[in-house]
C-alpha cells in the first residue's frame, strides 16, 4: 500500500498526527508512507522511522520570492504526482490542504465532511462524518485508520527519539556540568496573542525556580530572541539561566526537551513535542481547552484561571485575564512537582 499523509502545519498538529503514521507502519510494515508538510515543521519529519518520503509545500518559498515564482510550484507538482497512492489522508481539513489532495494522484482521498472550511470536502471521494471538536485532536486523527482497514493502536507512539549525536550536540549547548541539578525549559511564546503569559510573570517564575536551585533554559525561534533576552536580563540569574532563543532547530530542540526535567509553556507546538518525547509539561491554558488540545499522556500539570469566559478560542483579547490570573507561584509549584516526580 502507498499512503500520503497531508498535514501541513502547525508544529503541534504535526506532532499529534504522528501516531497515525506509526500505526500504519506497525500494521503495514512494507507500506510506502509519505508526508506532505510545510517548511517550518519539515525538519522534525526528516529521518522519521515511519516515513519514506517528506514532501515540502512550496508555500513559504513562493511567498518569500519576488516576481512570479513558478519553478518551486512546478517542481512540487511533479513530486506530488510522481506516485499513485492507494490512499491520501487529509488530516488538516482546510482548503490549503484540500487543494494538495485534489492535485495528488490517489485512488481514495479521505477527509472529514464539514469542518472549519466545508468546501475542502469537495477534494475527497471518501468522507468521514464531521468530528466532535471537543474530542482530543489526536483521537480524531486516528479515525483516519478505519477507512484503511487498520486498528487503532493500543499504545500511542510518536516515533520521536533523538539520536545519540543529537543529544550530544544538545548537551554541548549547556554550560553546566551534569551534576544532577534539575533543568527546566521555559517556552514563553505562542502563535495566538491571547495565549501569551505576561513577560513579568515569566521573569518572576524564573526567579522563583532559580531560588530553588533549578537551572533554566529559555527556548524559542529567532523571532523570539527579544523576549528571551528580556527574561534573561530581568530575572538576574546570571549563569543559572541560558537563553537559547533562535539557536536551535527542531531536532536540537527535541534533544533539549528530552534532557529537561520539565517544561513550562503555553498551549503551543513545543508543549506537544515535549509530551511526545516523554517530558512532563506545566502548560498554561487560557483561551483554549486542554481537553481538546492538551498534552498527550499522563502526569502533566494543566494551569488555568477557571474564568467563565474561558475557553473562548479567540486569537486576540483586550483583557486576557484568563492568562494574567495564572500566578507565577502556581506555575513554579507545578514545575517543582514535576521535577520532584522525575
Amino acid at each position: 500500500m502507498k499512503v500520503l499523509i497531508v498535514k501541513l502545519s502547525a508544529l503541534g498538529d504535526v506532532v499529534q498526527s504522528l501516531p497515525v503514521a506509526m500505526a500504519i507502519r506497525r500494521q503495514l510494515p512494507e507500506a510506502q508512507i509519505d508526508w506532505l508538510v510545510e517548511r517550518p515543521s519539515a525538519g522534525l519529519l526528516q529521518d522519521h522511522p515511519a516515513l519514506d518520503r517528506v514532501l515540502v509545500s512550496p508555500r513559504h518559498e513562493m511567498s518569500e520570492a519576488q516576481g512570479l515564482p513558478l519553478s518551486p510550484l512546478t517542481g512540487f507538482g511533479r513530486a506530488l504526482r510522481s506516485v499513485r497512492y492507494d490512499a491520501v489522508l487529509d488530516l488538516q481539513g482546510l482548503m490549503k490542504s484540500a487543494i494538495c489532495v485534489a492535485l495528488s494522484r490517489g485512488e481514495r482521498k479521505i477527509g472529514w465532511r464539514g469542518g472549519k472550511e466545508p468546501l475542502a470536502a469537495l477534494a475527497y471521494n471518501h468522507k468521514l462524518a464531521p468530528f466532535d471538536p471537543d474530542r482530543p485532536a489526536l483521537e480524531r486523527y486516528l479515525d483516519m485508520l478505519e477507512p484503511l482497514g487498520l486498528e487503532r493502536p493500543a499504545k500511542i507512539e510518536f516515533g520521536l527519539s533523538p539520536r545519540p549525536e543529537e543529544l550530544a550536540a544538545a548537551r554541548s549547548l549547556l554550560p553546566w556540568p551534569d551534576d544532577g541539578r534539575p533543568m527546566v525549559i521555559l517556552h514563553p511564546m505562542a502563535k495566538w496573542d491571547s495565549k501569551l503569559w505576561p513577560l513579568a510573570s515569566w521573569v518572576e517564575l524564573a526567579k522563583l525556580l532559580g531560588a530553588q536551585g533549578v537551572r533554566l533554559v529559555v527556548s524559542g525561534s529567532r523571532d523570539d530572541r527579544n523576549i528571551g533576552r528580556l527574561i534573561a536580563r530581568h530575572s538576574e540569574l546570571g549563569e543559572g539561566l541560558l537563553d537559547l532563543t533562535g539557536r536551535t532547530g527542531l531536532k536540537e530542540l527535541a534533544a533539549l526537551l528530552t534532557l529537561a526535567d520539565a517544561v513550562v509553556c503555553t498551549d503551543t507546538g513545543v508543549m506537544h513535542l515535549a509530551a511526545a518525547l516523554g517530558t512532563k509539561v506545566a502548560a498554561l491554558f487560557g483561551p483554549t481547552a486542554p481537553w481538546r488540545t492538551g498534552p498527550s499522556g499522563a502526569g502533566h500539570e494543566i494551569l488555568r484561571a477557571g474564568l467563565d469566559c474561558s475557553p473562548c478560542f479567540e486569537r486576540f483579547c483586550g483583557d486576557a485575564q484568563c492568562m494574567i490570573q495564572i500566578s507565577p507561584d502556581q506555575a513554579a509549584q507545578a514545575a517543582l512537582r514535576l521535577v520532584s516526580g522525575r
